[in-house]
């Protein structure tokens, strides 16, 4: 009998070791509370996304109060005929920014533009499976002797601005441009790839847009423009203006009459991609600004240009660049 009640005893035991591990093993595979659990068990780590995104690191990383107080990813960067409606102190503050004379109405230019070029969310596909990684080129002379060129081809998007020109500096800026920040006054053609996204000032920029990519009729704003771009129209993306005043706002705080478009192009890159690297900004080790196509390093171009706070962006920029939200290679 004793032999009989040890052997029944062992089975029970076995019985009960079975039954929980089935059941802790059930509410690990069912609960989320559980994790730790389940990783004990040895899960594919690939069950649990290690953040917002699948890059080493991701922007959108909530990890920093300072950041946290400032990013703001439910305003669209981009313009779409959804979100174009404008708050009447946005609308005065972006009409304010060159004083338009007379502009037209801002509603009837909106429905112009989205029956020439796309009408669409862009960019809203953000999800734990997604890296998408972008080289923000700035037109510093700190690229000069750089070699950097491989470096910022290697991204998903190179975002450029302005004039900047790549031919006959490849080894140190790229060749590549996914994107292209200007507004009529820095306009410039584009490669038939590239989307061009237009920084508007006001509603006349909007215009201009629409008549460069069709009869060319608007030559002038506040200076003469180009009456017609090469650019693919159905690449063709506008900076949200309500997006715009966001930037001056909360990130620069007010400081300058309004932000650079590097500045402009960085804020971009930071709520479209999950890492960014930035090149071309700030002065060269000698501390001077200037273009990295100048040959006059002492100008101070584009540092000193009487609407934008150059200081206060770069200390912003470097800023993020503290707090590992971006990363700034520096150049020569």
């Amino acid at each position: 009998m004793f032999v009989i009640k040890h052997r029944n005893r062992r089975k029970f035991a076995f019985f009960c070791i079975i039954s929980l591990t089935t059941l802790f093993l059930s509410y690990t595979y069912h609960d989320p509370s559980l994790y730790l659990l389940k990783l004990a068990f040895r899960q594919p780590s690939g069950d649990f996304p290690k953040g917002p995104c699948a890059c080493t690191t991701c922007i959108t990383q909530m990890d920093d109060d300072w950041f946290s107080e400032h990013f703001n990813q439910s305003i669209p960067p981009l313009l779409s005929k959804k979100n174009s409606l404008l708050t009447e102190d946005t609308y005065n503050w972006w009409q304010w920014l060159q004083r338009e004379k007379d502009p037209a109405n801002y509603s009837d230019v909106v429905q112009r533009l989205f029956e020439l070029i796309p009408d669409e969310e862009w960019y809203i596909d953000s999800e734990p499976g997604r890296c998408r990684t972008c080289a923000v080129v700035g037109n510093s002379g700190n690229l000069k002797g750089s070699s950097y060129g491989a470096r910022i081809d290697s991204h998903d998007f190179v975002i450029r601005m302005n004039h900047a020109p790549t031919l006959g500096y490849e080894d140190d800026v790229g060749s590549k441009t996914t994107h292209h920040l200007m507004y009529p006054e820095s306009a410039k053609h584009l490669r038939n790839s590239t989307s061009l996204v237009l920084v508007p000032f006001k509603t006349l920029d909007l215009e201009w847009i629409i008549s460069a990519l069709t009869t060319g009729t608007i030559t002038q704003t506040y200076v003469p423009v180009k009456s017609r771009i090469k650019a693919n129209k159905d690449k063709v993306l506008v900076y949200n203006p309500t997006f715009f005043k966001y930037v001056y706002d909360t990130w620069l705080e007010n400081h300058g009459r309004y932000p650079s478009t590097g500045f402009l192009a960085l804020m971009f890159a930071i709520h479209i991609c999950d890492e960014v690297s930035a090149y071309g900004f700030g002065a060269d080790m000698k501390g001077n600004w200037h273009h990295y196509w100048e040959n006059n390093p002492g100008a101070g171009a584009f540092r000193h240009t009487g609407v934008h706070d150059g200081d206060y962006e770069y200390n912003i920029t470097m800023l993020l660049a503290d707090k590992d939200k971006i990363k700034v290679f520096k150049g020569r």
